[in-house]
């Protein structure tokens, strides 16, 4: 199965507030998967930084095997 999405020891922040600490996921080709939590876990959070939106404090995100974390989020949009 071809690995679409990988995360890798994610961390964010909002200033001196840490929003992610250590996030790993995988998403495979053809898989549907949900990211669920209660309000406040991270969420949206998770999402801003995979977009771009959110700079990551730390670690890496790949998609299709090549690094996405340091695109602006045109970057990633056209990146797929």
């Amino acid at each position: 199965m071809t690995e679409m999405l990988a995360l890798r020891d994610v961390h964010a922040c909002y200033g001196d507030l840490q929003a992610l600490c250590g996030v790993n996921l995988d998403v495979n080709e053809n898989e549907i998967v949900a990211l669920i939590g209660s309000n406040g876990a991270g969420k949206s959070t998770l999402l801003k930084v995979i977009s771009g939106l959110l700079p990551l404090t730390s670690g890496t995100i790949s998609f299709l095997g090549k690094r996405i974390d340091r695109l602006s989020p045109e970057g990633i949009a056209v990146a797929g």
